[in-house]
């Protein structure tokens, strides 16, 4: 897909092209949506919304994917066990600082608009990640290049904190009442597609260069990727204006001087369920759709080419089911589906592992096509039940801080916790016991909370 440098900002263009289609086939726009707003402004919300997620995962997918490389650029006097095990610290260190970013962009974001906040997200986040390419290997630099690497993950981290949220509430706030679900699996949707491309990429990369070549700069390109596609991401929301319920809120002067503060003090309850409706998504999104090439290859047995083949062809069905996710959660309800999505993965997730374990790469593709399936349930409906769960002048604030703080915990330590695991048990099981754990904390949480689907936004 993206075989070139020069080819990124047409790629992206059309990746968001290619989603806005596939919405319109879905009838995202069919229902009254708010007043004054008509589908081509809905179109560029889509769009706009889109890209900025899609360039956050392709990172982070880059990075997971790539990971044997890039322990091997920065940690090269480590044995693989010890170097992979520091590369996913760093990874899962760079999410500590999410919180802070959740905290301080949902401020923005409820206080002077959701369009400003998600502005210069992106511009932040796809700096960051073009700096990565820049930084020299261990054998120029020394200790100075896993130091720089931390420091700008973790200054991505901050940035990236606001994307989700923001992008799921501007296109909830948006939306017509009964498409909120359709709309909202656009963000997940296009992180998924970040994952796509970054396996494609990373397949397409391992198969032509020899190791010595990724090892010096074919690792390089796919980050050299973010700026031209953050450039274009900024320039879509730029031309934007915010959301009419925000508007109207900032109209009336409503709009929250401390939403934090008000978050806290008056949905706390809300927030505690919204943290623990998250952990299922945190830790069953790295450990299915970002670490699992590096467990096929590393602990299974598979080339590196065919588990990110395996992961590639999982992604592609995966993006299909987030949509169709989306317009079940419209029509049942958001707790149903969240809560199926929790039960499945109680009952299925260890046998799933332990159908890997044969190391057939048929098998291990429908494996990973189920468990995808399985997690678009979760994930396809998540933005929308979050987004509703929290009224419109802390909406952004809830919404980052529960699922930032949750990912920080859990989501961005799963791949570090899952080769810790392994190692220290001696079993390949082990990654599914512990998103066996998660699934249940999350169906706790979710079966707490109320419906919000059929409500109008508060």
């Amino acid at each position: 897909m993206m075989h070139r440098t020069n080819s990124a900002n047409g790629h992206g263009a059309h990746s968001v092209s290619a989603t806005s289609a596939q919405a319109n086939n879905l009838d995202i726009d069919r229902g009254q949506g708010p007043a004054g707003v008509d589908k081509k402004t809905r179109t560029k919300v889509v769009a706009a919304s889109f890209i900025g997620n899609f360039v956050e995962w392709f990172d982070y997918a880059v990075y997971g994917y790539l990971a044997v490389t890039i322990t091997a650029v920065f940690f090269p006097e480590s044995d693989p066990a010890t170097g992979l095990m520091l590369t996913f610290a760093l990874f899962a260190i760079s999410f500590l600082v999410r919180p802070l970013g959740g905290f301080v962009w949902g401020h923005l974001g409820d206080k002077i608009g959701r369009r400003e906040a998600l502005s210069w997200s992106i511009l932040i986040m796809s700096a960051a990640t073009f700096c990565i390419a820049l930084i020299p290997s261990y054998d120029t630099i020394g200790i100075w290049a896993p130091i720089l690497l931390l420091i700008i993950r973790v200054v991505q981290g901050f940035s990236a904190s606001g994307e989700y949220a923001g992008a799921s509430a501007f296109l909830v706030e948006y939306a017509p009442a009964n498409r909120r679900g359709l709309y909202a699996a656009v963000v997940p949707a296009s992180t998924a597609t970040g994952l796509l491309l970054g396996s494609l990429l990373a397949a397409l990369l391992t198969g032509l260069l020899e190791p010595e070549q990724m090892q010096s700069w074919g690792w390089r390109l796919p980050f050299l990727l973010a700026a031209p596609m953050g450039l274009i991401g900024r320039y879509i929301r730029t031309r934007l204006e915010d959301s009419p319920v925000f508007k109207e809120l900032a109209k009336e002067d409503n709009a929250d001087n401390a939403p934090v503060s008000s978050l806290f003090k008056n949905h706390w309850r809300q927030l505690v369920q919204a943290v623990g409706a998250v952990l299922l998504n945190a830790v069953g999104f790295y450990l299915i759709l970002s670490y699992m090439p590096t467990h096929l290859s590393q602990n299974i047995g598979l080339s590196e080419t065919a588990s990110y083949v395996a992961t590639t062809v999982a992604l592609t069905t995966y993006i299909g089911f987030i949509f169709v996710v989306g317009i079940l959660s419209d029509r049942f309800g958001r707790k149903k589906v969240l809560m199926s999505a929790s039960i499945l993965f109680v009952l299925l997730t260890v046998p799933a592992f332990m159908l890997l374990e044969t190391g057939n790469f048929l098998i291990v593709v429908l494996v990973q096509i189920l468990l995808g399936a399985m997690l678009s349930l979760n994930d396809g409906t998540l933005p929308s039940y979050l987004a509703e769960m929290f009224p419109t002048r802390v909406r952004y604030s809830g919404f980052a801080v529960s699922f930032n703080l949750s990912n920080a915990l859990f989501g961005g330590t799963a791949p570090f916790v899952a080769t810790v695991l392994i190692a220290s048990s001696g079993t390949d099981l082990a990654p599914g016991w512990y998103l066996m754990g998660a699934a249940i904390i999350s169906l706790v949480a979710v079966s707490f909370s109320v419906e919000t689907s059929k409500k109008p936004l508060a």
